[in-house]
C-alpha cells in the first residue's frame, strides 16, 4: 500500500476542484488532487460551453462577477484561451409574458454591473434578421460569452499540477475517515491501494460528492442530470450570440468553425457514470431550434452527447464548510450551471483554506440549509472554529 501525505486533499478534478488547486498551489500549499477518471472529463467537460452571468439567482451574482474577472484573464491563468469569447448572450422571449421576465431581471441584476439591453419590436427584426418568428424580443448580455469546456477545464488541473499540485487521476476514493487530527483516505488506481493522508478535504466529486458527504453524517438530496446536447455539422456564419430561451428548453451557439451546439431537455442514464442524449429531446429540440433559427433547417447533426451532472432541490450550490467536521469543506451541486462560476467557486474554497473567510460572502450556500429542523447547529467554520483548525494544521 503506497502512504501519501499532503496539507490538502480535493477529491474531484472538474473546473472547481482544479481552479482551488491552483490557487492553493500558487499559495504554497501542499496539495493533491484526486480525480476519478480524468480531469474536466465529467459535467465539466460535457456541458454546453455557455459563460454567463444573465439569467443566475442574484444571489450567485457576486460569485459570478467575480468568476467574470477570473475569465478575462484566461490565457494567462491556465496557458490557453479554450475557444473563450465574450460574444454575448441573448436571451429569447417568445411571448409577452417571457418579455416581462426579462425586463423584471434586468432591474433586479442592474446593481450588479451586468449591462443587460433589452431589444424588441422594429429593433429586434433589424439587429436580429436571422431570427424566425417564434421570438418576440429578449435581452442581450453583451460581455458574456463561449467556451469550449472540453479545452477549458483540463487546463485548470494541468495549471494546478504546473504550480505544484500533484494531480492523480484514474484513482477511485474508496472509503474516508477522519482520526481526530487528519483525514484517512483509502484510494484505489488499478490493482495499487492509495492511503491518503490530508489536514483539509474538500469535496468537489460533482454529482458523486454526496457519498463523500454522507461519509461524515450530511445527507443532501442531490439526484443526477443527464443534458441532451447535439452539435451540427459546419455552416456558413450566422450567429453572433450564445443564445438562450427565458424559461429554458432550448440553448445553442456557434462556434468558429461553423457547427452549432444545441442543447434542451434531457438524457438517460445508462450507469451511474455515463449517460447519453435521447431521441425523445432531440426530436423535441429540433423543431424549436428551427422555428427560432430559420438557418438551422435541413442541417445535418454529426454528433450527440450527454453527461452526468449533480442537481440539489433549490437549484443553488453547496460552497463552503462542513456543518459537521472541522477541515471538511465542499463545492459541488451546481445544477448544470457551474462552469462560468466555477473558477470563482474554486478560489472562494481555496480562501475558506488559506484565510478561514472568503471575499464573498457564501452563507446561502451553505450545506447546513439541508440539515433536519432538530439537527441544525452552527456551521462548522461559520465562526472562528474553522479559521482555528487551520491555523492549528496548515499555518
Amino acid at each position: 500500500m503506497k502512504t501519501l501525505s499532503t496539507e490538502v486533499l480535493i477529491v474531484g478534478g472538474g473546473i472547481v476542484g482544479a481552479s482551488a488547486a491552483l490557487v492553493l498551489a500558487k499559495a504554497g500549499r501542499r496539495v493533491t488532487l484526486l480525480e476519478r477518471d480524468l480531469c474536466g472529463a465529467r459535467s465539466s467537460g460535457i456541458n454546453y460551453g455557455g459563460v454567463r452571468r444573465q439569467g443566475r439567482p442574484v444571489v450567485q451574482l457576486p460569485l459570478s462577477q467575480r468568476a467574470h474577472q477570473i475569465w478575462a484573464g484566461l490565457e494567462a491563468l491556465i496557458g490557453t484561451t479554450g475557444e473563450y469569447e465574450r460574444s454575448g448572450h441573448f436571451k429569447l422571449a417568445r411571448s409577452t409574458a417571457d418579455m416581462q421576465a426579462l425586463e423584471a431581471y434586468a432591474e433586479l441584476s442592474r446593481p450588479y454591473g451586468l449591462g443587460i439591453e433589452l431589444i424588441s419590436g422594429e429593433r429586434l427584426r433589424q439587429q436580429c434578421p436571422w431570427l424566425g418568428g417564434a421570438a418576440v424580443g429578449g435581452s442581450l448580455c453583451p460581455e458574456d460569452g463561449q467556451a469550449n469546456p472540453r479545452l477549458v477545464s483540463p487546463a485548470f488541473a494541468r495549471a494546478a499540477q504546473a504550480a505544484g499540485a500533484e494531480i492523480i487521476e484514474r484513482c477511485e476514493l474508496m472509503q474516508v475517515v477522519h482520526d481526530g487530527r487528519d483525514f484517512v483516505a483509502e484510494a484505489r488506481r488499478g490493482d495499487e491501494i492509495v492511503q491518503l493522508r490530508a489536514e483539509v478535504m474538500i469535496n468537489c466529486a460533482g454529482a458523486w460528492a454526496t457519498r463523500l458527504a454522507s461519509a461524515f453524517g450530511e445527507d443532501v438530496p442531490l439526484s443526477s442530470g443527464h443534458p441532451s446536447m447535439v452539435v451540427t455539422e459546419p455552416i456558413a456564419h450566422f450567429l453572433p450570440w450564445s443564445l438562450g430561451v427565458e424559461g429554458g428548453s432550448i440553448y445553442c451557439r456557434q462556434v468558429a468553425r461553423g457547427n452549432v451546439v444545441l442543447g434542451g431537455g434531457r438524457g438517460y442514464e445508462l450507469d451511474d457514470k455515463r449517460a447519453r442524449a435521447s431521441h425523445d429531446s432531440i426530436l423535441g429540440l429540433l423543431p424549436q431550434a428551427a422555428a427560432l433559427l430559420p438557418a438551422l433547417r435541413h442541417v445535418h447533426i454529426i454528433r450527440t452527447w450527454s453527461g452526468v451532472e449533480g442537481y440539489l432541490p433549490d437549484h443553488q450550490p453547496v460552497i463552503g464548510p462542513s456543518a459537521t467536521q472541522a477541515g471538511l469543506l465542499h463545492g459541488f451541486g451546481f445544477c448544470g450551471a457551474g462552469f462560468q462560476i466555477g473558477p470563482a467557486a474554486g478560489e472562494a474554497l481555496a480562501e475558506l483554506v488559506l484565510h478561514g473567510r472568503s471575499a464573498i460572502a457564501l452563507d446561502a450556500f451553505s450545506i447546513a440549509r439541508f440539515a433536519p429542523a432538530a439537527a441544525v447547529v452552527e456551521p462548522v467554520g461559520s465562526s472562528d472554529l474553522l479559521s482555528s483548525h487551520l491555523e492549528r494544521k496548515i499555518s
